[in-house]
């Protein structure tokens, strides 16, 4: 093996395994600790939302994301619709769709209803200021850094957690459910959680 072989085989090694610890380190970083869920109010594309006004039998699908994400967020929302198209109806009335801005710079209420839309008029967009979203992301346990993209037209982008939360009217985090692009593993955690095993 020649020198330059061997060099660009240890270049391609660090690379992997630089990523494999950013991704073992952002799992950690969810990981840690239970997440302690309570209330979350901010304004949305319904009006103010709160999870004290949902219903007794109601539960919030709530998803950390921005509209500008190039991938798993559309793909988890479609997953969400998915799931309560899937779910029975009396089932998927319970559910209410929330994804939280982790964008707040550029995600204008306005943007977020017209990106909800796509997905259905249930699905409600929310999005609050850099301290009421460190917040909610320290009592949830998620994680979301800006990264900077030179030479791009989208500016920067948005790395954050991808996991599902199930949470009902107390702030109480019923389930957590890892981003999967099928929605088999929520509608099963949608079923346990509203009683209809």
């Amino acid at each position: 093996m020649t020198a330059k072989v061997r060099w660009l085989s240890v270049g391609i090694l660090g690379l992997l395994l630089l990523a494999l610890g950013g991704w073992f380190w952002q799992q950690g970083r969810e990981d840690e600790g239970a997440p302690r869920g309570g209330e979350i109010a901010l304004p949305s594309t319904h009006g103010d939302f709160t999870l004290s006004a949902l219903g007794e039998e109601q539960l919030a699908a709530i998803y950390f994301g921005y509209t500008y994400c190039p991938d798993v967020c559309p793909m988890t929302l479609a997953v969400v619709r998915q799931a309560l198209g899937q779910l029975e109806p009396a089932l998927a009335e319970r559910v209410v769709p929330v994804m939280i801005s982790v964008d707040p710079e550029r995600d204008t209420l306005e943007r977020l209803e017209e990106y909800m839309g796509y997905f259905g008029d249930e699905f409600i967009g929310a999005r609050g200021g850099e301290a009421q979203l460190e917040d909610i992301a320290e009592r949830y346990g998620i994680f979301w850094r800006r990264v900077e993209m030179e030479e791009s037209a989208m500016d920067y982008t948005v790395d954050h957690s991808a996991s599902l939360y199930l949470v009902d009217r107390h702030g109480e985090i019923r389930r957590r459910v890892l981003y999967s692009p099928a929605p088999h593993a929520l509608i099963e955690a949608l079923r346990q959680e509203l009683g209809d095993t």
